[in-house]
């Protein structure tokens, strides 16, 4: 069952479109939501939830179009944004206080005990607060009503590399207890931990949906040398770069024993990379 359905998605601005974008997000999955900045990742995170209107298109939340039941599902997401907070100089205790309101099935001791574990104070205000416990504190807020989709626009980024790691230990112990998870992000690294699948999304359009295993299984990295890659087959190299002795590529995992030079597993990065390295040539 999908939790979520995103359907023939549009938006147009003067200098950016998003332009049919389609996905689906398995119940209980974990999945990434990845495309360099600008890529048109929160925009469509920000369409399907009714913050910006779309063109065209619809979302599906739990079998029930969006537009047509935004409240009844609004009661079962949980969105967190990282570098959006609202009412920052109020004390966190009145922030919470006029979240509850909208939430049926906002539960008390459960809010009660994600500011024990996070280590909250609700006298503070937000401006008084790290980035990492910022994001933690709207993450107690999406929890706190049952919410049983989470999804995180780039809620990591620009954090510290020890509080980034700190909300991935949170992320992956939701998912264990079945939460389900969209994870916008640029950081691909903080997906390798614990993401069943991927949306790649690149220039407004979807560019692949695939496990996280059959994505970065189907390609390899490859190193060469300047004399290697003069005898390389060019059409088999994706999204060709300079390093800093010869060259790096990745390539169809199919076509690697076709080529010389180093060939070794691809990670998500490196295959973004030289992705994105494919896009800008053809744009």
């Amino acid at each position: 069952m999908n939790v979520l359905e995103v359907k023939n998605l549009c938006k147009k601005y003067p200098s950016f479109t998003l332009d049919n974008v389609s996905f689906t997000v398995p119940e209980g999955s974990v999945t990434g939501f990845i495309g360099r900045n600008g890529a048109g990742k929160s925009t469509t995170l920000k369409s399907i939830l009714g913050l910006v209107h779309p063109d065209s298109g619809e979302a599906v939340f739990f079998g029930k179009n969006f537009t047509e039941h935004e409240r009844e599902i609004k009661q079962e997401i949980g969105y967190v944004s990282g570098g959006s907070f609202f009412y920052p100089n109020k004390p966190i205790k009145a922030v919470t206080a006029v979240t509850r309101r909208f939430y049926e099935n906002w539960d008390d001791s459960l809010f009660k005990s994600y500011m024990e574990k996070f280590s909250l104070d609700e006298n503070k205000t937000q401006s008084q607060l790290s980035e990492g416990m910022k994001i933690k504190y709207s993450l107690t807020l999406a929890l706190s009503h049952h919410a049983k989709l989470l999804i995180l626009d780039e809620p990591t980024s620009g954090l510290d590399p020890i509080s980034r790691d700190e909300l991935l230990d949170i992320f992956i112990e939701l998912s264990r207890e079945g939460t389900t998870i969209l994870f916008s992000t640029h950081i691909t690294s903080d997906l390798e931990r614990f993401a069943d699948g991927i949306i790649y999304i690149r220039g407004g359009r979807i560019a692949d949906q695939d496990t996280l295993s059959g994505f970065t299984d189907r390609y390899k990295a490859v190193k060469l040398t300047e004399a290697e890659f003069g005898s390389a087959d060019k059409a088999l190299l994706i999204g060709c770069k300079p390093a800093k002795t010869g060259y790096t590529a990745i390539t169809l995992s199919k076509n690697a024993d076709k080529l010389p030079g180093e060939i070794s597993p691809a990670d998500l990065e490196t295959i973004m990379i030289h992705l994105e390295k494919v896009e800008q040539f053809h744009s």
